[in-house]
């Protein structure tokens, strides 16, 4: 005989499974809080043991606080992260005034507020005032001064300690005063977090973060801000010492004019020297070298391209590696390598001395450097934004928070819409399925190099593909895609002294939200670039917008509202506004062959009114609205239309 059955079975199998386990589960997928209260109420409804449920709470319990320790780690990763990169970005920077710019925007960026600004103190006065703001829109607020212990930044400066208020106006902790207390109604500050900027055991200034409506600052956002302020002071204190420093070396310039004085030789040579390394340094170019050498040398200096300095004295001084005469001119040659940049012409000077030669000589060295450096940094910012659109366009997957970091180095955001642009020069070979594309290497390069160009300038992205370039650039909020192509056609064109063809996608809303949207707004506005050179317009620009019923098949939304809203629009306008039938008429008219009498007796009204309602009609669609072409997309426009009528009725009943 079978045994007998136990009096009750367990209510749920997971009973026999460790309490933990449904909440590791949980933890290993980063699972919202709630859900964390299911496997409890499962068992509860399954009418587990009271010990069972007593174990599921309390590992419930341990698993919440295990989750917001995680949370708490990885908000302390990011923050260290972010202070990592400003510290990184500010040992960078050399001009004080540039230090204090990259540590407020830094700080508004860090604590997400509407406003950062920061304040020094002023030994002399024995106050602290405004210095930079960033967000700020009161001019009264950006002039204020502060006197010690006088509103919150006043007590901030005093104590060394940071202060924090939700509510400004209602904070009775520190001394309100009637300019301090305008200056802040002015910009319209609420809420404001305050740190000193302390250096060794003194203060040298206070740097605040501030919002135009009540937030409460967490300590956490406390000590990130009083962090970065720590890194901010040294910033500042490396400034300092750097622009003591550049005057200190001003002052012995100055002392070696005493030096100069006693031979006309060495004076012009140390002078021309010292200018030009002073240029390096602070960044000079071409025109500024030009202008030190003609300075020093007393004449007219000038940098010319290679074709257009004289062609005999050029090779001549490329030859021996000297300035040479060209009748009352001397000329040195600019040069890399075997590569010849351009030249340095010094005109109506026929006498040199041969420290004087030596000086356009080293004039010529260091305008060829300039010319290699600035050349090597445009190539590195143009790879850098090749690789980002190109990691966009072939990798879907990527981290948009890294894709915002790397956009934000060359200047792009990634988070504003964006229009996709393919372009190729006329003539140049594309890709027939078969394998890739062999494109002249010099028409590539140029193209490249074009649209690199005007990509960093509209703050934008460029890479070669495909036989031509493709552009990522930022759209203005009423911008459209068909005119930012014909723009880029006719300014590449332009460039290149070739016809350009440019094809536009639709508008991409953030492409570092969703990347995978950038390689379908590619495929379009290729289709588009393709369909303008089937139609015998290659050098123009279009998006699918331009090409009526054609578009819907060229863009990958196929936006069929907007193509009957752009075609019959005006009319279906009229109609809802009078309550008249012009869209109807229209219809019956074309079904009836374009005859007005069949018109009139399928819509059981007198000839005249058809006449009258069709006029109508070409009033709001303009003279052409029955030329084969326009007639065709009308009545494509109309079918859609009814279709989508008809599906709405349906829907509806």
């Amino acid at each position: 005989m079978p045994h007998d059955q136990p009096a009750s079975a367990p209510a749920d199998a997971s009973d026999h499974d460790p309490a933990e386990a449904p909440f590791l589960g949980l933890l290993a997928t980063g699972a919202a809080a709630e859900e964390y209260e299911r496997p409890v109420l499962r068992a509860r409804a399954g009418g587990a043991a009271a010990a069972r449920l007593a174990a599921l709470e309390r590992a419930k319990l341990l698993a919440l606080r295990v989750r917001t320790e995680l949370e708490d780690r990885r908000r302390r990763e990011a923050e260290l992260s972010a202070l990592y990169a400003t510290a990184h970005d500010l040992a960078g920077l050399r001009d004080l005034d540039a230090v204090l710019r990259a540590i407020v925007r830094r700080a508004r960026s860090l604590l997400g507020t509407e406003v950062a600004y920061l304040t020094l103190n002023d030994p002399a006065a024995g106050d602290t005032y405004m210095r930079v703001t960033d967000g700020s829109v009161s001019a009264r607020f950006q002039q204020l001064r502060l006197a010690m212990g006088e509103g919150l930044g006043g007590l901030v400066a005093q104590t060394a300690r940071p202060y924090v208020t939700d509510s400004y106006f209602h904070d009775e902790r520190f001394r309100h005063t009637r300019t301090i207390d305008s200056g802040v109604r002015d910009e319209g500050l609420v809420a404001i977090l305050g740190v000193p900027l302390l250096l060794g055991s003194g203060v040298i200034g206070v740097l605040f973060a501030a919002d135009r409506r009540e937030r409460v600052f967490e300590p956490g956002q406390v000590a990130l801000l009083a962090a970065h302020a720590a890194h901010a002071a040294v910033a500042i204190d490396t400034a300092n010492l750097l622009a003591e420093t550049r005057k200190t070396l001003t002052e012995l310039e100055a002392a070696n004019e005493i030096i100069r004085d006693r031979s006309s030789v060495i004076e012009r040579a140390s002078d021309v020297h010292d200018r030009l390394t002073e240029l390096v340094l602070r960044g000079g170019g071409v025109q500024d070298v030009a202008e030190a050498v003609a300075e020093v040398l007393d004449g007219d200096v000038e940098f010319t391209e290679p074709g257009r300095a004289p062609a005999a004295a050029l090779d001549r001084s490329r030859a021996d590696g000297h300035a040479v005469r060209d009748g009352a001119d001397w000329v040195a040659a600019v040069r890399a390598g075997g590569e010849v940049l351009g030249a340095l012409v010094l005109r109506g000077h026929p006498a040199l001395d041969p420290v004087d030669q030596r000086t356009l000589e080293r004039a010529a060295m260091v305008t060829s450097l300039l010319l290699l450096a600035r050349r090597t940094a445009g190539e590195a910012e143009q790879r850098v934004r090749g690789e980002l659109l190109d990691d966009l366009l072939d990798a879907a997957a990527r981290d948009p928070r890294l894709l915002r970091e790397r956009a934000a180095r060359v200047g792009a955001d990634l988070d504003a819409p964006h229009v996709v642009l393919a372009a190729r020069m006329s003539g140049a070979p594309i890709s027939d399925g078969d394998g890739p594309p062999r494109p002249d290497g010099t028409d590539r390069r140029r193209l490249w190099s074009a649209a690199s160009h005007l990509a960093a300038t509209r703050h934008g992205l460029a890479a070669v593909r495909d036989g031509g370039a493709v552009l990522l650039l930022p759209l203005e909020p009423d911008g459209d895609p068909a005119h930012t192509a014909r723009e880029i056609a006719a300014r590449l064109g332009t460039a290149l002294h070739v016809p350009v063809t440019v094809g536009a996608s639709a508008p991409v809303p953030a492409p570092a939200a969703r990347p995978a949207a950038v390689a379908d707004a590619y495929a379009e506005a290729r289709r588009c670039r393709e369909a303008l050179c089937a139609l015998g317009r290659a050098g123009q620009g279009a998006a699918a917008a331009d090409f009526g019923f054609l578009g819907l098949l060229l863009a990958d939304t196929r936006d069929v509202d907007g193509f009957v809203h752009r075609t019959l629009g005006a009319v279906a306008d009229y109609d809802a506004r009078r309550g008249t039938e012009l869209l109807r008429t229209l219809g019956a008219y074309f079904a009836c062959g374009m005859s007005p009498a069949r018109t009139k007796d399928e819509l059981h009204v007198h000839v005249n009114t058809v006449a009258q309602r069709l006029e109508r009609v070409g009033r709001l669609l303009g003279p052409d609205w029955q030329t084969p072409a326009r007639a065709l997309e009308i009545q494509l426009a109309l079918r859609l239309h009814q279709l989508s009528a008809a599906v709405t009725r349906e829907t509806e009943e």
